[in-house]
């Protein structure tokens, strides 16, 4: 497969993407007409993933900027207010992935910068663009595996959590991207997969994509990382990101911070894989980042069944902050970031922002 399945697609007028919920049991294919629609899409995690939802954002701008296209009072200074008013939207749908705003501000202003546009100018322009940004992302995916698969030991054994695979980009990944790399090289790779409660991406996403590539691993319950860090059979740690400020600190899945913690403990590298479009350094530090809280309803039931007794309160934060001085190194589509990342990741966001 070598990464080539779709995450999220443009066909026919409407918005294409994986139900990424009913993974692994079903492959279902939702189609958003509207830009309202993507954003339901985006909240409720039928897609998820820090790049693929700046994707799927992208896309929903174009849909908005169509609608107003074909709208009979439609002219570009409409378009113009629609195109706003969708970035308004998506952006409030999943605030602490950075990709999310990252990409509606780039459609607005591809929009923005037109001279004297007619309303179809407008909105075939928005489309060109959304694909550019999945055609972008792609390729940082892939040179995020050539950059990063020099960083796994020889032995290979990787443990990785939540999804940071294809299903969380434009298809090939980015801390999956470098263990995809080296099975493509046919060095030998073993991920230790973490389930990632609440959502349980990693057993549903990541094992299902590695499966798919017949690349060997192991699924562990979040709580036995230490144990198997402590046998020995942890090599390294490569996690995803969904957003990176200026400082290094990393937002990711919830849990993250914790192997960070284990992996310093028992001297294991430890690895952020993103595209420089996750760089934020409008933000000097990780307690600026906003931190999505979800429903208790996620954490209280699983699969449509009562885990917990009726009335308990079950908290939910979606992220947390891993601090930088955890980080060993940040591995970008331009190359490995090492420690103290401030300069590096100045002028690495800076070819995005």
């Amino acid at each position: 497969m070598s990464g080539a399945f779709r995450t999220v697609w443009w066909e026919e007028g409407q918005v294409c993407l994986i139900d990424q919920r009913l993974l692994p049991n079903e492959t279902r294919i939702v189609r958003c007409a509207t830009v309202e629609e993507v954003a339901c899409a985006i909240r409720t995690m039928q897609i998820r993933g820090a790049p693929a939802i700046g994707c799927a954002a992208a896309y929903g701008m174009a849909l908005a900027a169509f609608s107003a296209a074909h709208d009979a009072t439609g002219d570009s200074a409409r378009i113009y207010a629609c195109l706003m008013e969708a970035k308004a939207l998506l952006d409030a749908q999943r605030p602490t992935a950075v990709n999310l705003s990252w990409a509606t501000r780039r459609i607005l202003e591809r929009a923005q910068r037109l001279s004297d546009p007619s309303p179809d100018e407008v909105a075939q322009r928005v489309l060109e663009e959304a694909h550019a940004i999945l055609a972008e992302d792609l390729a940082m995916c892939h040179a995020i595996g050539r950059h990063g698969v020099a960083l796994i030991p020889p032995r290979g054994h990787v443990l990785t959590h939540c999804n940071a695979g294809g299903l969380a980009t434009a298809g090939y990944g980015t801390a999956l991207a470098p263990v995809r790399t080296a099975h493509e090289q046919g060095r030998p790779i073993h991920v230790y997969v973490d389930e990632t409660r609440p959502f349980l991406q990693g057993a549903r996403l990541t094992a299902w994509e590695l499966i798919q590539e017949r690349i060997p691993l192991t699924l562990i319950t979040d709580n036995m990382a230490g144990y198997f860090m402590k046998r020995g059979d942890i090599d390294c740690v490569i996690v995803g990101a969904d957003r990176i400020v200026a400082n290094g600190d990393v937002a990711n899945k919830i849990g993250t911070y914790s192997l960070a913690v284990l992996a310093r403990a028992h001297r294991i590298p430890f690895y952020v894989a993103a595209p420089s479009s996750t760089i934020d350094c409008s933000l000097p530090n990780g307690d600026a980042i906003p931190i999505e809280e979800r429903s208790s309803d996620e954490v209280t039931m699983l699969f449509g069944q009562r885990i917990a007794p009726e009335g308990v309160i079950a908290a939910h934060p979606a992220f947390d902050v891993t601090p930088a001085d955890l980080v060993t190194a940040i591995i970008t589509e331009c190359g490995v970031i090492y420690p103290p990342f401030a300069g590096a990741l100045q002028r690495a966001g800076m070819e995005h922002h």
